[in-house]
């Protein structure tokens, strides 16, 4: 029996993933010769196994005899691939799963490992995701959580000394929920994006709870692209957005310098979405970043919107600009508020990485604090959920800076913004990606 090239693709991915490459990426590289229908399949199966990974192998080691640990990674990945198609992808008669899973890992690690694979596979076919398989979450919320949730033990933990189990169990069912395509339109309103798609036949329906966004059915990026001028952006990143709020402070500061028009200098820029969201309202962007690849990206979306962005390779440690009204500084970070969009990233993440993340923040906040004209105001953002990250992060750099304060938004959403003035947008009580920021203002 031949392995059909989906299940051929589907195995490079993970293998390519396994060495450290990201899921968008392999999948792109693997599938740019497929059809289109069958590309769809092979990422339904991807990522939902990379989604359910810890789920899959902890039902893997119940029936492999020496335990998960000892198969081989590309027998292994092969057989998290056939028991998603098992468990997961109705679509998918059991037996062809296994029959194709049978001859995948044969091919990959002999005969042995196909008899392996038969024996495994039907096993778990019998058992399915039966709960008796499982730690409970009353008696021991991390091992369930890392297991039926599937998270990293190190990660699920962490969030246990600050939440409630059920808050975390709320987390971790989220981000194993495929996350839904949403827009916000750009020039224009809500509803007038909304009739524009309607026009186009692309149902949509607004998100609403304090967004400008559209909630799209169907998932096809490209088709709402062409039908309206709009941004990919989850509801959480678009938060950030208002919540800087840029209007009053930039334009105050701009005025003071005597520019015509009110800007903002976005600091970590690619692949643009804050930018371009900021450019809709009506403001110049400076969008700089150091990767001259992801820039490009960004290139693209300019000239399909025709927004007022200017691009700069530059590190934001050295920005490329003084006295600007308004610096956005939307840092890299360990990102476990998107972990439901980008799977694969809960697998990558060490626990150091927490602290070497924050200390690159630190020395980019220093820089972004050059950059920020006297009046003018630093907005600071992550996609993570770490305290060391985000409110740690803030109050050290008001620690270092004595002419920064923080400056709470003038109606602050009380559903997002707390007394402090932070914004912290939480999945597992919103359903929308996590994001963090904080508005400081430079008073001297």
């Amino acid at each position: 029996m031949t392995v059909t090239p989906a299940r051929t693709a589907a195995l490079e991915i993970l293998q390519a993933v396994g060495r450290g490459r990201r899921l968008d990426l392999a999948f792109g590289a693997a599938t740019r010769r497929l059809p289109e229908r069958e590309r769809h399949w092979v990422h339904e199966l991807t990522y939902g196994t990379v989604r359910l990974r810890g789920r899959i192998d902890h039902l893997l080691d119940h029936h492999v005899h020496r335990g998960v640990e000892t198969v081989e990674g590309p027998v292994l990945d092969a057989l998290r691939l056939g028991a998603y198609q098992v468990l997961r992808m109705g679509s998918v008669p059991a037996y062809a799963a296994v029959s194709q899973t049978v001859t995948q890992a044969r091919s990959v690690g002999g005969k042995g490992a196909g008899a392996l694979a038969n024996a495994v596979l039907r096993a778990v076919t019998d058992r399915g995701e039966d709960p008796e398989l499982f730690p409970r979450l009353e008696e021991q919320p991390a091992r369930h959580l890392a297991s039926w949730g599937s998270h990293p033990l190190w990660l699920v933990e962490r969030w246990l000394a600050r939440w409630p189990a059920l808050d975390v169990l709320e987390l971790v069912e989220r981000n194993n929920r495929v996350p839904a395509l949403t827009v916000v339109p750009l020039g224009r309103t809500a509803e007038q994006a909304l009739a524009a798609l309607r026009e186009a036949g692309v149902e949509a329906a607004p998100v609403g709870r304090g967004t400008e966004c559209l909630e799209v059915a169907g998932g096809d990026p490209a088709r709402v692209l062409q039908a309206v001028a709009c941004v990919v952006q989850d509801p959480g990143a678009s938060l950030v957005v208002s919540y800087a709020g840029p209007g009053d402070g930039a334009r105050a500061a701009s005025r003071g310098a005597d520019r015509k028009a009110p800007w903002v200098a976005d600091l970590c820029a690619a692949p643009g979405g804050k930018a371009l969201s900021l450019a809709g309202r009506g403001f110049y962007v400076l969008a700089a970043d150091r990767s001259v690849a992801r820039l490009r990206l960004l290139r693209d979306n300019v000239a399909r919107t025709g927004l007022r962005v200017g691009l700069a390779v530059a590190v934001a440690e050295r920005p490329p600009v003084r006295g600007a009204p308004m610096v956005l500084l939307d840092a890299p970070c360990t990102g476990t508020g998107t972990l439901g969009r980008h799977p694969d990233a809960r697998w990558r993440l060490r626990p150091s990485d927490v602290k070497g993340l924050a200390r690159v923040q630190a020395r980019m906040l220093d820089g972004a604090a050059e950059a920020v004209a006297v009046g003018g105001l630093l907005v600071y953002s992550t996609c993570t959920l770490e305290p060391e990250e985000n409110r740690q992060q803030v109050d050290a750099f008001l620690e270092r800076h004595a002419g920064f304060s923080l400056e709470p938004p003038e109606a602050p959403d009380p559903r997002y913004v707390d007394p402090r003035g932070l914004l912290e947008v939480l999945p597992q009580r919103t359903g929308f990606d996590g994001a963090f920021a904080a508005r400081l203002r430079r008073v001297e």
